[in-house]
């Protein structure tokens, strides 16, 4: 395992973010065990890319000296896997809110899924879900979205580098897509379901890369905190 220097000269940890629990929370279960490991009253150590509870997978931490590289870091390409359930819609677009509307998914086959899938492919501009953790007028939009009121979020420009069908189970389809920081998958189910003249919402996501990084080569926070503490 790492040594007092190594975590202050800087370091990057590869953590597999569970269910449920917030990006925020896992920087927080590190920092806690690095400065009880080391006794060490303060530490820098902060994530390349925030992850929804909702979603599992990669966060990239950095520490000490490294915290520097953090925007560097978010700038590279991400991986995701999930799954889109088609015939109905949610606020939020995934699961963190319940369905307000249904539609007809009958009309949908399988060649029309991945039809729809090569038409997201390449530069487009993106609109943000109400119910994400972006700022306007010093707010967050989810506060917002909660409190009931509309209002007007700016598109912005992402690109989708591969967007692969994997399963067809409608109303359940499972994909794999490469895009760049700032995309909302929420927002790609979201919009999948209009262009298939129904609904869409994301009903699972596991973020599988950060450009070379690898989930597979990632430990859950639990089992990190068990390795330092133990040696």
């Amino acid at each position: 395992m790492y040594t007092e220097e190594d975590i202050k000269n800087g370091q990057i940890l590869l953590i597999d973010k569970p269910y449920e629990w917030s990006s925020f929370q896992a920087v927080n279960k590190i920092k806690w065990a690095l400065r009880k490991k080391f006794s060490l009253k303060k530490i820098k150590v902060g994530h390349a890319g925030t992850l929804d509870p909702l979603a599992t997978g990669l966060l990239v931490i950095c520490t000490g000296k490294y915290t520097k590289k953090i925007s560097e870091l978010q700038d590279l390409t991400k991986e995701y896997t999930g799954t889109i359930t088609l015939g109905a819609t949610r606020p939020s677009y995934d699961m963190e809110t319940e369905i307000d509307q249904t539609f007809p998914t009958s009309h949908i086959n399988e060649e029309d899924v991945k039809n729809t899938a090569f038409e997201f492919i390449g530069e487009s501009e993106q609109k943000p879900p109400v119910f994400s953790a972006l700022k306007k007028d010093g707010k967050r939009l989810y506060e917002y979205a909660r409190e009931g009121k509309d209002i007007e979020i700016k598109a912005r420009k992402i690109k989708i580098e591969e967007f692969e069908i994997t399963r067809v189970q409608l109303p359940e389809i499972d994909f794999r897509i490469v895009c760049s920081k700032g995309t909302y998958i929420r927002s790609i189910a979201h919009d999948f379901g209009l262009k298939l003249n129904s609904g869409g919402y994301l009903s699972a996501l596991r973020r599988t890369k950060i450009g070379h990084f690898n989930v597979d080569e990632a430990i859950t926070p639990e089992n990190f905190v068990k390795k330092m503490l133990l040696n």
